[in-house]
């Protein structure tokens, strides 16, 4: 049976492995101690999946307060990653199904997420789970970017 919960600190060398088949980056650096504080965050949930003891997928939620709709929060998802092996079994969706289920007990007004502009099977998958990828635009500015760039001017 597939468990979905909250990461926990001996989960760090796990979301390494995944994480770096979402992103090729030496960079990538998962720490004990930064999932500590999100296995308490009532804002963020970094979320895996399980299935007998194996770590097979993964998903971050983040619940943004908002002031449109009274105090609807919305939700956004990134770094959505399903172990490679486990990919086309189903595991996505019960995953997305899951944060679905996080979302309406906390009554968000919506889901947004962004996936790399080349990852085209991520599309179909999130397309076929209901999300919608032509109507907002997602825009992205990353700290390299920013360093490189400096503030804008006034």
């Amino acid at each position: 049976m597939l468990t979905v919960r909250r990461a926990q600190p001996d989960d760090a060398g796990y979301l390494q492995r995944l994480y770096s088949q979402l992103v090729d980056s030496a960079f990538i650096t998962v720490l004990p101690a930064r999932l500590e504080e999100l296995q308490h965050d009532p804002v963020h949930e970094l979320l895996v999946a399980e299935y007998g003891g194996t770590f097979i997928a993964s998903a971050l939620l983040i619940f943004c307060k908002d002031a449109m709709f009274g105090f609807q929060p919305f939700a956004v998802v990134e770094n959505v990653i399903v172990d490679e092996a486990q990919r086309g079994t189903g595991v996505g969706r019960q995953l997305i199904r899951a944060i679905e289920q996080r979302c309406i007990d906390k009554d968000c007004s919506k889901i947004m997420l962004l996936s790399s502009a080349h990852r085209t099977q991520a599309h179909a998958f999130f397309e076929r789970a209901g999300f919608k990828g032509d109507s907002k635009r997602g825009f992205v500015k990353y700290r390299r970017d920013l360093l490189a760039s400096g503030l804008p001017p006034d």
